[in-house]
């Protein structure tokens, strides 16, 4: 089969189209023929290695120390099962389901094998393959800081860098769960971030957040540009900083903050959980949940799709159709 495999640490280059041997399901295993892939910042820093201040040799250790110990990227998709284990009971070939591998990676590939309890749900219907392939990323990363900053219904919610992946799925999820939201992007993404949930829209080239008066129960910081240091002014008693993008330090500092004061700041990796995944799925298929596409691009062009979503411009997701 075909897969974008990453032998070395570097610029979007570094990724080549090459032929492997196509994976055989476990008993407890499905088999997934990959419709759509993404590309997503995860994905970016596990390529370039470029990641928070302090996280350099913890991502080597933790990832690869000369190279990506996968090295086959990509952490979801959307395609269709074409083989099952023999103790497969929950799917069955022919269902369209998406998956979210996470840090595991492997869905820069024609097939890709997954325990059926793992982070895999059946497509929602109403979503094209390319929608479905961007549920997982942003949604989980979104709702699991949502559920550490116990976010309550009718709180007043900021969300920093709102029109990008985890951005978008964060004012949804705000507003499904009852929260009033502000957004902070550019001009050009407000309409998206209305349309979205935002009952209001900052504009971060015209209006610093920070000081313009305001406060919030949840700040959420998904570009790494909002420390406490610059918004715990714009916190409410019993605040919480949600650091989606943390350096090693903030992570430190967060304890102390914690101990000494009455605000929080939340930050460390994201919990993946299929429960999580299935429930994303659950709110896709009643319409209260739909990932933003901006640009999608075909297999063989996964390296400048790398390169767009580097430019930290993209609104929304970046697919990649690696069936046609």
């Amino acid at each position: 089969m075909k897969a974008i495999v990453c032998t070395q640490y570097g610029p979007p280059d570094v990724l080549t189209l090459k032929e492997v041997e196509k994976p055989v399901p476990k008993s407890n295993e499905i088999l997934i023929k990959v419709h759509t892939t993404t590309v997503t910042s995860g994905d970016c820093r596990v390529r370039s290695l470029n990641v928070p201040a302090g996280f350099g040799l913890i991502s080597r250790l933790a990832l690869g120390v000369s190279k990506p110990r996968q090295p086959i990227l990509g952490m979801e998709l959307a395609g269709e099962i074409c083989a099952v284990g023999n103790d497969v009971r929950k799917f069955k070939i022919g269902d369209h389901v998406i998956a979210f591998s996470g840090t595991t990676m492997g869905c820069y590939a024609e097939y890709k094998c997954m325990p059926e309890d793992g982070r895999v749900a059946l497509k929602p219907s109403n979503l094209t393959y390319e929608e479905a392939a961007a549920l997982s990323f942003g949604g989980t990363t979104a709702l699991d800081f949502f559920r550490r900053g116990e976010l309550q219904s009718g709180e007043r919610v900021l969300v920093n860098g709102a029109s990008g992946g985890v951005g978008t799925a964060a004012l949804q999820l705000a507003k499904y769960f009852g929260a009033e939201t502000t957004a902070v992007c550019s001009a050009a993404n407000a309409e998206l971030a209305k349309s979205l949930g935002a009952t209001r829209v900052i504009d971060y080239t015209k209006e610093d957040f920070s000081r313009n008066g305001e406060s919030y129960d949840v700040i959420v910081d998904t570009v790494g540009t909002a420390p406490f240091s610059r918004c715990k002014g714009s916190l409410k008693e019993g605040g919480r900083l949600l650091l989606v993008l943390a350096t090693l330090p903030q992570m430190l500092q967060a304890p102390w903050v914690s101990v000494t004061g009455n605000k929080k700041i939340i930050a460390g990796p994201v919990a993946e959980r299929a429960e999580d995944v299935r429930f994303l799925a659950e709110l896709a298929e009643a319409g209260r949940f739909k990932p933003v596409i901006d640009r999608s691009y075909p297999f063989e062009q996964i390296v400048k799709a790398h390169r767009y979503v580097e430019t930290g411009r993209k609104r929304g997701n970046v697919v990649v159709a690696v069936a046609t």
